[in-house]
């Protein structure tokens, strides 16, 4: 059955709940507010997420859905519709909604996504939630990159004017992360289109060029991939601090500063992940089924 065909046939509401993590914002759509209708489409999800034609967003987090491996399993749709396989800032939200919602307690839980299983705590009555993101890998085959099995570290390649020594990490999801001793926005969007969909990166990738500014401070610009550019990623902000690590940059327990604010990074001995951030309830609504005869 189709959204639209759904909304007009249907006395069920087409609720969502907004939630914005540093600026990154989700619509959260229960399926079990949308029964028989399996998921959105891609062109669903593309009117929905967008600034003026939608109910505008960073992308939907379809869930909670049935998991094999965990309490709750969750899917994340960007705004061009495609599919992430994990999200940071995605899943500390949708921890928040689960505590909101009387799903899920503060104490830790688990939730399944595409690239793995992660475990959450919520703190400070929703105000701060703690994500195990699981182990950074820098191995092409993992990531993926193309090319022999290697580690992804201080390659070089060329983009549009200029050359970049950039390295890969995956944490369920792709990453390319640049180190530079300057970054900025206007990096980012001119060069983050042209990295995401660069031949090295089969299932495109996420593009983070970071700065260090002590062993317990580095700031990133990010291009997430489906979405562009972003004001701040919690996946994003992982691989970025564990790349920083392996380089021998800085320590095991840091800071991320990104536009939209900060994220708390520690880093275990074998690069698994322990993520911190806030969240921020925005607001509940319902959709319309006239939004869906726009496309974009």
């Amino acid at each position: 059955m189709s959204l639209l065909r759904f909304a007009a046939n249907s006395s069920t509401l087409m609720r969502f709940s907004k939630y914005h993590a540093l600026g990154n914002d989700y619509l959260v759509m229960n399926p079990a507010d949308y029964p028989g209708w399996p998921q959105p489409t891609p062109e669903q999800i593309r009117v929905i997420c967008h600034r003026n034609y939608g109910a505008g967003s960073d992308g939907i987090l379809w869930g909670p859905l049935h998991a094999t491996r965990a309490q709750f399993g969750l899917r994340i749709f960007n705004p061009d519709g495609s599919e992430a396989e994990k999200s940071g800032n995605g899943l500390r939200i949708f921890s928040r909604y689960l505590f909101d919602q009387k799903l899920a307690a503060a104490a830790p839980f688990t939730i399944e996504v595409p690239g793995g299983v992660v475990e959450s705590r919520v703190e400070q009555g929703g105000q701060l939630i703690m994500v195990e993101m699981g182990r950074v890998t820098f191995q092409s085959d993992r990531i993926p990159v193309a090319g022999p099995v290697r580690e992804v570290l201080n390659e070089k390649f060329t983009i549009q004017d200029r050359e970049f020594t950039f390295c890969s990490a995956g944490i369920g999801n792709p990453h390319c992360v640049i180190v530079l001793p300057e970054i900025s926005a206007g990096l980012a969007t001119k060069y983050g289109p042209d990295i995401e969909v660069h031949q090295n990166f089969p299932n495109r990738i996420n593009v983070q060029f970071l700065q260090v500014l002590d062993r317990r401070n580095v700031q990133i610009e990010i291009w997430e991939r489906g979405a562009g550019y972003t004001l701040a990623s919690g996946s994003s902000s992982s691989a970025s601090a564990a790349v920083a690590h392996r380089l021998g940059l800085v320590d095991a327990k840091l800071t991320v500063h990104m536009p939209g604010g900060q994220i708390g990074i520690e880093i275990s001995r074998d690069f698994a992940i322990k993520m911190s951030g806030p969240t921020t309830r925005v607001a509940e609504g319902t959709l319309h089924a006239e939004l869906f005869t726009t496309k974009v």
